[in-house]
């Protein structure tokens, strides 16, 4: 009898212990859960636009986001043999006119039909023979997909630019950038650059 009774206390006592183990456990898993994501969300509201930067399409130098504080950055997937081409001359004319409140800069991208195939050389004189293009271009990139490029991670994603998630649909679809680094809006390839739409939001 007291053989039986201590046979059964044993096991009450490894059930016990095993239910602690597995509540330590679970309680362990759960708080180191919650600091990967207070680490993850830290990191996320920390990048900022001007963290950014991208070597030019023609030299050797980088396009530094932060050298344009204090102005709008108008941010333009751009291609040479695609419908929309023609809103170069449109973006120039933009430069032109109110460059002093905004800074246009066009990112080359092959993603859409493959209207971006030329190299460096070809894509800055096709742009200047043509439009007279003088506003800085990128070198090629990838807008979408698993290469997507570090800047346009932020611009099509909530988590990081604080507005909204986007997609890219097309070439010369436009990302504007307000004075401070925030992102202000997403205008799609029928958006010209002359739009009184677009024009509102830069001057305003």
């Amino acid at each position: 009898m007291y053989y039986y009774c201590f046979i059964f206390m044993k096991n009450i006592g490894l059930i016990l212990i095993a239910f602690l183990l597995v509540e330590c456990t679970a309680q362990s898993k759960s708080s180191t859960t919650e600091i990967a994501t207070e680490a993850v969300s830290k990191t996320t509201k920390a990048t900022s636009f001007y963290d950014f930067s991208i070597p030019s399409l023609m030299d050797d130098n980088s396009l530094n986001m932060a050298d344009y504080k204090g102005k709008k950055i108008l941010v333009v997937n751009v291609a040479s043999k695609c419908g929309y081409t023609p809103q170069y001359e449109g973006l120039q004319e933009l430069h032109t006119k109110y460059g002093d409140q905004v800074q246009i800069i066009g990112f080359p991208c092959n993603q859409f039909m493959g209207q971006e195939p030329g190299g460096k050389e070809e894509i800055a004189q096709f742009c200047s023979k043509n439009y007279g293009v003088t506003f800085p271009l990128t070198t090629k990139i990838s807008v979408k997909g698993d290469s997507q490029n570090e800047i346009y991670k932020w611009l099509t994603s909530k988590d990081l630019n604080g507005k909204d998630d986007y997609k890219v649909s097309w070439n010369f679809n436009k990302f504007l950038i307000d004075e401070s680094g925030k992102l202000i809006n997403h205008y799609g390839s029928k958006v010209t650059p002359m739009s009184d739409e677009l024009i509102a939001a830069i001057t305003k």
